[in-house]
């Protein structure tokens, strides 16, 4: 009586609040490389040319390829990947994700310690200066961004492009910045002043690639033709250097391609503009490529000395730059040639001699090596000089492949060979179906051409079988074989122990759409687009190459329908069986007799999915009209209608022993649902395309999802309960702070709408910071006026009164007012800083400039400080200059700050002298020059012999 009762008790209160357990994210598998970021090698453990970072989603992989192993994930939030640059050190790399945030992860310890959020839209560029100190990016907004990457902290904002930038290149030598965008425009900036000082306007459409060769003196870039087209560049210092001959014009590969360009070379070469004061570009001719489409990817080996481009195609077209010397022999060896041909042919014989002019082409300068044909279409690709002097090039495909080529540039009859590939973590195609073994281990996918098996809890690929285009499988009880469903209409059997394909039989003659398994697991049912299902059984036939017997299947029965069957689906009892069908109805029929039960009709499109619970009460259907459909089976009478997604609900299925079903859709989601209360009980998001197919483990636990972003994801139940209130509370906090982020920027003085010349933009992390810096301020009045408070009471008193101290600031260790708001500055991210003060409001200003004056005075974190103070000064100048309270804080500012700045200036320049006189002494006892100053000696000469030797050639 009395266990009755507690069980009755406990189903009373699981019916008030129902539990839910929560779904989480798990891992992101099957996916080599994802095709909207590039590939670059890294160094790892001091090794170059073995380690390349790939975009995976939000993720960034690292994979060995030498192994063929995964070693390191550079883990995202939720946006996809855009961008990879490594840093010229190798010790970190820069990510831009398709939200316009940068974050720079260190490839020691895999994570991402700075961001850079400034962008409103993808990144498409990222680039370091040769030192590493500077990052350019540049983004789909037309804006390109110069970040301070030891500061943590943007430095400025470049306008001037029309469209998305292509590429954003540092120049070694000098502090000039060249861009190029979808406009047409090639851009040059000057970064001392922060200004584009020359738009060259030499192309008709979007130049999609750019490189700087031979020293920065010629620049290559690619546009939508099958031209490459080539800058000379002359700086300003050269052009007036007296001793310099005149730059010797190159003309053209040939005199129909360079009348074709006189528009382009007149849109350059007008008189001597001031733009030209700082660099003069000329057109030094084309390089016609062999693909006819456009220019994808342009890039340069470290070295300088490779050139490399490739289209929309499969092939990598690669060139070699040859060096002065290199043009000098050859030129001679012309030279040669022609003085020959002209004592040939003249009878004059010496005398005809000197008049032999011989002309170099760009073609001379620019050869063609090789090409690297690909397995598949290039979507990106990386070059690198290996220690032996070949080059690798490394290539990311558009089939969710890695290929990794080794040519010798050296000897130009060699072959590209292909040294490894990276291919076994994943299909090459879309996976079509997945399923889970019955001890829920093993993960089936299929798509257009194979099948794997993964094992769930290491996530690797144990078995890969050559299959047709799959459209449905399931594992044969006993988990030892497999069918497949395709979509010619065979059955596909396979046995997994030896990946043999055992049999396959022609089932259907349309698509074979849909398996299901029956309960007594002796045989399974299949419906197919020739408007039929068929009953299947296994049986144990004779196998004629062994003794032993195999597994096959047979056809028991046939029903014959008058529309195309979409999806078929056995009741747990084995009594009903549910037809989808291309009427946008559900018909039920029994199976014994074959005959008609119900009819389901209300959806306005085709079923796609429906599965049917575990106690044959419900059956749920999921159609192209966006809508999921609970029915009863007893009836027919459809309980509730769901809106459950924005495109078509592509895969449905229960959750085992429960009322709780899974539907993903085409727009890349995933619902969890409730069948008895019509509740949606949580989404889960992480694919960046739509959603194929899913699968929930037998026992409940796992949910595997496939997408036609390549990505197989797995999702785990956790212990963690999930209240459907607090799951509202929470979306409803992350739209709120979604909102904020989109809200209009703080209005700046001086600047017109639209216009944003700071380099950070609002997100929820500035807004927060904020109001972090409100709070403190709040504090500092209250504390101030608490003290003065205590003085007079002291003072009326006669003696000490204890005062109580603020509990934050006994948290902070006891600390002062003051110097609690310095510690909130200092937990402000250095790239958010800016962002924060600019919506910081004004009335909060002046109790800040005071505190300034008094902590600069302490002489503590002067830089940081003097950052915010100009910042505020510069954002606010109207109103403080208009305020005479503040007049007399803003001199005492003037004086401490320049005394307490020039203090640190000193200090700095005490270090610098003893740094540069402990160097001395190192050197004084090695005898070795530093590398860095002997490389700008070894320079310095090369520029005097370079100098010397164009003065002979002249006067030759």
């Amino acid at each position: 009586m009395c266990s009755c009762l507690t069980s009755g008790i406990r189903h009373y209160n699981m019916g008030l609040t129902k539990q839910y357990l929560r779904y989480v994210a798990s891992a992101v598998f099957g996916l080599i490389g994802s095709q909207k970021g590039n590939i670059v090698f890294v160094t790892l453990r001091g090794e170059k040319g073995r380690y390349v970072a790939v975009p995976a989603c939000e993720h960034v992989f690292i994979w060995d390829l030498r192994k063929g192993e995964k070693i390191l994930i550079l883990q995202g939030l939720k946006q996809e990947v855009t961008c990879l640059c490594p840093s010229p050190d190798g010790l970190h790399l820069a990510v831009g994700y398709e939200d316009g945030s940068i974050r720079i992860f260190s490839l020691l310890s895999g994570e991402g310690n700075v961001t850079f959020s400034g962008h409103k839209a993808a990144i498409t560029s990222l680039k370091y200066d040769q030192l590493g100190g500077r990052l350019a990016s540049g983004s789909k907004d037309t804006d390109v961004i110069v970040w301070d990457v030891i500061n943590e902290s943007g430095l400025y904002r470049l306008k001037g492009h029309k469209d998305a930038i292509t590429q954003a290149l540092f120049l070694r030598g000098k502090n000039l910045l060249v861009t190029s965008g979808k406009d047409t425009m090639v851009k040059w900036w000057d970064l001392d002043t922060q200004h584009c000082f020359k738009t060259m306007v030499g192309h008709r459409t979007e130049v999609w690639g750019l490189v700087l060769v031979s020293e920065e003196k010629r620049l290559v870039t690619g546009t939508s033709d099958s031209e490459l087209r080539a800058w000379d560049i002359a700086y300003l210092e050269e052009i007036e250097d007296p001793e310099e001959p005149e730059p010797k014009k190159i003309k053209g590969p040939s005199s129909g391609i360079q009348d074709t360009h006189e528009a382009e070379d007149g849109a350059l070469e007008t008189s001597e503009a001031p733009e030209d004061r700082i660099l003069t570009c000329r057109k030094a001719g084309s390089i016609m490529r062999e693909g006819r489409d456009r220019v994808v990817n342009l890039a340069v080996d470290r070295t300088g000395r490779i050139l490399a481009c490739h289209g929309t195609d499969s092939v990598l077209e690669v060139f070699c730059i040859l060096s002065g010397e290199e043009i000098q022999k050859k030129k001679d060896k012309k030279m040669k040639k022609a003085r020959k041909k002209a004592k040939l042919s003249s009878c004059k014989g010496e005398e005809e001699d000197l008049e032999v002019s011989v002309e170099m082409t760009l073609q001379d300068e620019i050869q063609r090596v090789t090409n690297i044909k690909t397995s598949a279409k290039i979507k990106s690709f990386d070059l690198i000089h290996s220690s032996q002097g070949e080059l690798k090039a490394v290539f990311l495909l558009q089939n969710n492949l890695v290929e990794l080529y080794s040519l010798s540039p050296s000897a130009l009859t060699t072959q590209p060979v292909r040294a490894s590939r990276i291919a076994i973590g994943g299909h090459r195609s879309d996976v079509r179906t997945l399923s889970f073994s019955s001890d829920n281990i093993a993960v089936l996918s299929a798509s257009a051409d194979s099948i794997k098996i993964w094992n769930r809890s290491t996530l690797q690929c144990i078995r890969t079988m050559t299959c047709e285009y799959a459209l449905c499988s399931f594992f044969v009880p006993g988990d030892r074989q497999v069918v497949i469903g395709t979509k010619t209409g065979k059955l596909q059997l396979y046995d997994l122990a030896s990946g043999n394909l055992l049999e396959t039989i022609d089932a259907h003659d349309g698509a074979l759409w849909s398996l299901s398994l029956s309960p007594d697991q002796r045989g399974f049912v299949t419906g197919g687009a020739d408007k039929s299902v068929r009953f299947w059984d296994f049986e144990l036939v004779k196998d004629e190459n062994s003794t032993q017997k195999r597994l096959s299947v047979k056809q028991t029965r046939t029903l014959q329908l008058d529309e195309d069957v979409l999806c078929v689906s056995y009741s747990p009892n084995q009594k009903l069986l549910a037809v989808s069908l291309l009427d946008c109805t559900v018909k039920i029929f029994y199976v014994d007799t074959l005959k008609f039960f119900l009819s389901l009709y209300g959806h306005k499109l085709p079923v796609i999915c429906m599965d049917i619970s575990y106690d044959g009460a419900l059956i749920a259907t999921g159609s192209a009209d966006r809508n999921v459909k609970i029915w009863g089976l007893d009836f027919g009478d459809c309980h509730k209608s769901l809106f459950a997604h924005d495109d078509s609900v592509m895969y449905l299925q229960f959750v085992p022993k429960s009322h709780l079903f899974f539907t993903a859709g085409k727009d890349r989601k995933i619902k969890q649902w409730d069948a008895d209360k019509f509740e949606h009980i949580q989404t889960l998001e992480g694919h960046h395309q739509e959603i194929w197919c899913l699968a929930v483990s037998p026992s409940g636990d796992y949910v595997v999802s496939s997408s036609h972003d390549k990505s197989l994801r797995l999702w785990e139940r956790t212990r963690e309960p999930l209240i459907l209130e607090e799951e509202r509370e929470m979306q409803r906090e992350a739209e709120y702070e979604e909102s904020v982020a989109k809200e209009d920027q703080p209005a700046v003085p001086g600047e017109t709408q639209g216009d944003n010349y700071f380099t950070g933009k609002k997100t929820i992390e500035t807004v927060k910071a904020a109001e972090r810096i409100m709070e403190a301020v709040e504090l500092y009045r209250e504390e101030t006026a608490k003290m003065k408070e205590h003085k007079a009471i002291c003072k009326a008193a006669g003696k000490e009164v204890p005062l109580p101290i603020n509990p934050i600031l006994m948290a902070y260790g006891s600390i002062s007012p003051s110097a609690y708001v310095l510690e909130i500055f200092k937990g402000i991210k250095s790239s958010e800083l800016e962002e924060s003060l600019l919506v910081l409001p004004f009335s909060y200003v002046p109790d800040l400039l005071t505190l300034f004056n008094e902590l600069i005075q302490l002489g503590s974190d002067v830089e940081l400080l003097c950052r915010c103070l100009f910042f505020l000064l510069r954002i606010h100048f109207g109103q403080i200059t208009s305020n005479q309270m503040l007049v007399p804080v803003i001199e005492k500012l003037k004086e401490t700050t320049i005394s307490k700045v020039r203090q640190v200036r000193d200090v700095i320049g005490f270090n610098m002298a003893g740094l540069d006189y402990l160097k001395r002494e190192c050197e004084a006892k090695s005898e070795v020059m530093f590398f860095a100053d002997a490389t700008s000696h070894l320079e310095e000469k090369k520029r005097k012999r370079k100098k010397r030797e164009k003065l002979i050639l002249t006067l030759t």
